[in-house]
């Protein structure tokens, strides 16, 4: 990747490396030859300091064990010194004797044949760095004056020039330097390739959680910032997967609603037409019957007497059908409350049958009744009765060939099956789900003929619905069978 977090990681430290180590060379040159000789100078006075104590108290000869004293702390920290007593006697001396003669000589007679540069001065001591022009070039760091046992002394230190040997240090160190960065730039590589690892598979499961894919969870253990996002994104993941289902779940709600109020207000422009559809021909024959009756068409009795059954006639239709409508709109607004209660649904059926028996005779129907006795159920008696009487009235209406209506009742497991059969022509298979529709007709002329709106069984429809119950319609070999189901009182 042109822009990667290992790459740039990798540069970095590649950067800090070269820049902390062109720093080191350049502090070097510039401040390691003073702090050198700032050394020197604390290492000559704190010589000084200690040899001082140790001769403090000794005016003339002093024995071995003092001697060598000194000579350790000389040997310690370079140093060649001479000491000589108020005598003029020679008390100490270490190092180059006849070159410290000669300093004496050239410090109390001024004859310096170098250069001076005095560092600091006491009414005890000089320190000061001389350089030697015509020896060596060489400096030195000396000291002289007096102890405070009176005794002169003189003290010198070689200052080896550092100029050469921080110039070969520090192309050493660029050799070193630059062996590091190649070193360190392979192993920030990989150790980078481990931070950048989490950060790219924290950028693949947010480029999968903007397609919608909440699936992918970071699996890291570790408890830094990248662990604490990685926990982090997936808590967001979960969330945003929440909120999501809840709004699919808002939206397919708010789907069904619009649909809902589609379809009522496609129920309600349908039932206009079809109560005014039902309307017209009875008012139709109301009002042409009642003006034939103003008009005084016929005088004779009996005829005035036909027009007035026929206006009777059709205003029962239509109040019967008005009731029914009321019915099946209190049923399916849920204004009506479906009262629970348990009781003998053959006792029930056995009153619908008996009521039903002077129909049958006029219609010469043979009604059997397969059933036995005690079949407890739960139900609203009053809204099962009504289903049961619209199906046997159905049953009456279609019932052709050997004019047989068979009603039985069953049980099955846990549920009670009342079923009406009756012998006639088969439903369409095309429109045995159409039947429950309000105001569906196969036959439009012969429901007619028996004063049939085509609310019946939307009224059963409506009742087993608010039961919660199971119903339907088969056709058989000679004749069609409507049944529905109830639960049966639990023992």
């Amino acid at each position: 990747m042109k822009h990667s977090i290992r790459l740039k990681l990798t540069l970095i430290f590649c950067v800090l490396i070269a820049g902390m180590c062109i720093m080191y060379v350049i502090l070097n040159g510039i401040f390691l030859e003073n702090y050198y000789i700032s050394s020197k100078q604390d290492d000559l006075l704190e010589a000084y300091s200690d040899i001082n104590d140790i001769l403090r108290e000794y005016e003339g000869n002093i024995d071995e064990d003092v001697r060598s004293n000194i000579y350790d702390i000389c040997d310690k920290y370079g140093i060649s010194m001479l000491v000589t007593g108020i005598d003029g006697r020679e008390v100490v001396k270490t190092g180059n004797i006849a070159m410290l003669a000669n300093r004496i000589n050239s410090v109390f007679f001024e004859r310096n044949p170098g250069e001076i540069k005095i560092i600091k001065e006491t009414d005890e001591y000089v320190l000061q760095q001389y350089t030697n022009k015509r020896i060596e070039n060489q400096p030195y760091l000396e000291m002289y004056g007096f102890l405070d046992n009176d005794a002169s002394f003189i003290m010198r230190m070689g200052v080896e020039s550092i100029r050469d040997s921080i110039s070969v240090f520090n192309k050493f160190f660029v050799i070193i330097s630059c062996v590091v960065i190649v070193i360190g730039i392979i192993t920030m590589f990989f150790v980078a390739k481990r931070f950048s690892k989490p950060v790219l598979e924290l950028a693949d499961i947010s480029k999968r959680m903007t397609n919608l894919d909440f699936g992918a969870k970071y699996i890291g253990t570790s408890s830094d910032e990248i662990g604490v996002l990685g926990h982090s994104m997936n808590e967001m993941s979960y969330k945003l997967e929440q909120t999501i289902s809840e709004l699919k779940k808002a939206n397919n709600e708010l789907q069904k609603d619009i649909q809902k109020r589609t379809e009522i207000d496609e129920m309600r422009k349908e039932f206009i037409s079809n109560v005014s559809h039902e309307l017209k021909t009875p008012l139709a024959l109301i009002s042409g019957y009642a003006e034939g009756l103003a008009d005084c068409v016929n005088d004779d009795e009996e005829s005035r007497n036909y027009y007035c059954e026929v206006i009777m006639d059709e205003a029962n239709k239509m109040n019967k059908m008005v009731k029914q409508i009321l019915s099946l709109n209190k049923l399916e607004s849920g204004l009506e409350i479906t009262e629970m209660e348990h009781f003998d649904i053959c006792q029930v059926i056995d009153g619908i049958k008996q009521s039903f028996d002077i129909v049958f005779e006029q219609n010469g129907i043979k009604c059997e009744l397969e059933m036995e006795n005690n079949m407890m159920v739960w139900a609203d008696e009053f809204r099962i009765e009504e289903v049961v009487s619209n199906y046997i009235s159905n049953a009456i209406n279609h019932c052709e060939g050997e004019k047989l209506i068979k009603i039985s009742v069953k049980k099955l497991d846990y549920k009670v099956r009342v079923s009406v059969f009756n012998t006639g022509n088969i439903i369409p298979e095309d429109e045995i789900d159409k039947i429950w529709v309000k105001f569906y007709k196969i036959d439009k002329a012969r429901s007619r003929e028996y004063g049939g709106s085509g609310i019946g069984l939307s009224i059963v429809k409506a009742i087993m619905d608010s039961h919660n119950q199971n119903y339907g319609v088969c056709n058989t070999t000679d004749g069609v069978e409507f049944w529905f189901e109830l639960d049966a009182k639990l023992s």
